[in-house]
Formats: structure tokens, C-alpha cells, sequence
């Protein structure tokens, strides 16, 4: 009989670790180090920020305004993300085709690709001189400088992430219950809508949390295509690279509002990104 057989119930039927030298102790110190990286940068930042300052900082309409566009902009990029970004999740997960893996690699490519060099994509596109910029403009269309701009290059590098969660969600999804619900007469949307959807909500709605977080804090691909503009594309973190020009405690204090958002959504997804 094995000795997973043998183990009574809750014990757990891994080999002990303690059997096996001294080696594994040394993974400790190495970890304690990479604590230490992660989180004295964002001790510095706490610490360093004059807390008392944020009541008056938050009524400056600079920062209003940066604060207003930031969740403009952020929010437009989700649904936008959640618009173009869900149907390539299906397409990849759902059909094979020659070339799929460029498709793949294209689609998520921009999660790697340095933001400025997407900047500097979209604008070589989309710019009044890009390659469909005479189009645009005869179409009455401006995007480059704009905060239909910002809104684009936020898109550009945050639908990556909901690409990448929807489709391994649909890959790992349980056909049986399409196949169930096709079986008893329904059509293929509403399949999708009351079968698939409901089954990929927490993958969606991690995905989704994610493109935000990174919509949010999107800097280089936006100052480089849309420019950096008070109230037309000067978001949060636009605005923190340019009160640290001038205004270090101002910066710190706007750095801080971003931290608490970003870890408040790592919070809120725990769960689901475990899963």
C-alpha cells in the first residue's frame, strides 16, 4: 500500500521537507531580500508623503481635474477593452487557425512592449501624419493630443489582460454545459449569454479589474500620443511627473492616492487571481 493510501484523513501525503538536507532553508534569506525590494520603495513613499496635506492637495482643481479624466479615461478603456477584447478571447479559444500563435502573440504583445515605443506605434498610425492620419482627417477624426488619444493608448496597453484571463477561462470551461443547453434547443447567443458568460464571470471580472488598474496608471504610451494637457489628457499619473518638477510633497501625495487604489483592486481580487 502507498504512502499516500496510508495517510490518515488531513494529513497532507507530500513528502516532509525536513528529510530532505538543508538546502530549501537557504530559499529564505533570498525571499526575506526580495520583501525587502518590494516593500521599502513603498515604505519610503508612506512615510515620506505628508498625509496632512491631502485634504488641501485634492482641492486644487489641477488635481480635481487630473482625478476626473483619470477615471474618464480609465473607465472608457475597460469598455472599450471589454468591446473588442472579449470577441479575440473567443476567437483564440475557440478556433484553431494557421497563424494563430502570431494572432496571440500580437494581441498580447503590447503587456511587454515598452509604452513609450507604443506611443510612439500609435502615433506613427494614428498621428496627423501616421499612416491612416489622412484618412482620419478627412473623416473629421483627431485622435493624436486628444483625450479620445489618451483613451486609445490607455486601451492599447490594458486590453492585453483581459485577452489573456477571458481566453484561458473559455479554454478551461466545461463544454458539457454548452453542449447540455444546445441540446435542449437554445441558440448559440443565448448559449452564450446564459450559459458561457455567467460560468467566465470571476475570469471577466478579474480581467476587467486589471485592465483598469493598468488603464489607470498608464503613463508612457499616453504623454507620448496624447500629450500631457490640463483637462484634455492630463491624467494622475501625468499630473505626478509634473508636480515633481515643482512640487516634490504634492507628487508624493498623488503617488500615494494611486497606491491606495491599486492595492485596494489587489485586495478586492485576491480571490480570483489565486483561482
Amino acid at each position: 500500500m502507498s504512502d499516500a493510501s496510508t495517510a490518515g484523513p488531513g494529513r497532507d501525503p507530500r513528502p516532509d521537507p525536513r528529510g530532505e538536507g538543508w538546502g530549501h532553508y537557504l530559499l529564505f534569506p533570498l525571499a526575506l531580500l526580495g520583501l525587502v525590494l518590494f516593500v521599502v520603495p513603498l515604505l519610503g513613499l508612506i512615510s515620506r508623503a505628508p498625509v496632512a496635506e491631502l485634504g488641501a492637495l485634492l482641492t486644487r482643481p489641477a488635481v480635481l481635474e487630473a482625478l476626473r479624466l483619470s477615471l474618464v479615461v480609465s473607465l472608457a478603456a475597460v469598455l472599450l477593452a471589454l468591446v473588442i477584447g472579449f470577441p479575440c478571447a473567443w476567437v483564440l479559444a475557440r478556433y484553431r487557425f494557421p497563424g494563430r500563435a502570431l494572432v496571440r502573440a500580437l494581441l498580447t504583445l503590447p503587456m511587454v512592449l515598452p509604452p513609450v515605443v507604443a506611443g510612439v506605434a500609435l502615433l506613427a498610425a494614428l498621428g496627423r501624419r501616421g499612416l491612416l492620419g489622412p484618412l482620419l482627417e478627412r473623416l473629421g477624426i483627431e485622435l493624436a493630443f486628444s483625450t479620445g488619444g489618451a483613451i486609445l493608448a490607455a486601451t492599447f496597453v490594458a486590453a492585453p489582460f483581459l485577452i489573456l484571463s477571458c481566453e484561458a477561462a473559455l479554454e478551461n470551461l466545461d463544454h458539457r454545459l454548452e453542449d447540455a443547453a444546445a441540446t435542449l434547443g437554445a441558440t448559440r447567443l443565448r448559449i452564450l449569454w446564459t450559459v458561457t458568460l455567467p460560468a467566465i464571470r470571476p475570469s471577466i471580472l478579474a480581467g476587467l479589474a486589471l485592465c483598469w488598474a493598468r488603464a489607470l496608471g498608464e503613463f508612457g504610451a499616453t504623454i507620448t500620443f496624447a500629450g500631457n494637457f490640463q483637462g484634455r489628457t492630463q491624467t494622475m499619473p501625468l499630473a505626478v511627473y509634473e508636480a515633481l518638477q515643482s512640487d516634490h510633497d504634492g507628487a508624493l501625495v498623488l503617488s500615494l492616492i494611486l497606491l491606495g487604489v491599486s492595492l485596494a483592486i489587489l485586495i478586492a481580487l485576491r480571490g480570483s487571481l489565486r483561482r
